[in-house]
């Protein structure tokens, strides 16, 4: 058997001897041996996370390689890796980018809390009824998701 020379783009940066990675046209190609085994658009961090825990699920590097080639951080990619191996493919593609989003703060809860806030109540009795911090009321305030009541109680 005859073993394949790893040949590589001029362009590409080399995660190890024999896997390395390239950016051409808005995307991200990976490579084994000069060939592509992966691609993903730029901003698509979903493929991006399952690319990297498959290449290390595969064998085909190791973390350290990895975080010190992509500049990500070792424990994002064993995170990535665990739930690969815990939670399937499906994982990656079936879930919402929830970055940013407050969980406790919904369209409803913000309704509701806006008609207190008009009817008067302070703040700290809003959050003592709703379980939420006053922080956080004074936080949608400032980013005028709520308004403060103009009647003083």
């Amino acid at each position: 058997m005859q073993t394949q020379l790893p040949l590589f783009p001029a362009n590409t940066k080399l995660i190890n001897i024999t896997l390395g990675y390239m950016e051409h046209g808005g995307f991200r190609y990976y490579l084994h041996n000069g060939n592509p085994i992966y691609c993903h658009a730029l901003g698509d961090k979903n493929s991006y996370r399952f690319i990297l825990a498959n290449l290390v699920t595969n064998q085909l590097c190791s973390i350290a390689e990895l975080a010190a080639a992509l500049g990500e951080h070792r424990k994002n990619i064993e995170r990535y890796a665990k739930a690969f191996r815990e939670k399937g493919v499906s994982h990656f593609f079936s879930r919402k980018e929830r970055h940013g989003l407050c969980y406790k703060f919904t369209k409803s809860l913000c309704s509701e809390i806006q008609s207190c806030l008009d009817a008067g109540k302070s703040i700290y009795r809003i959050a003592k009824d709703y379980n939420v911090s006053e922080s956080a009321i004074r936080y949608h305030i400032k980013k005028r998701r709520l308004e403060k009541s103009k009647v003083s109680p």
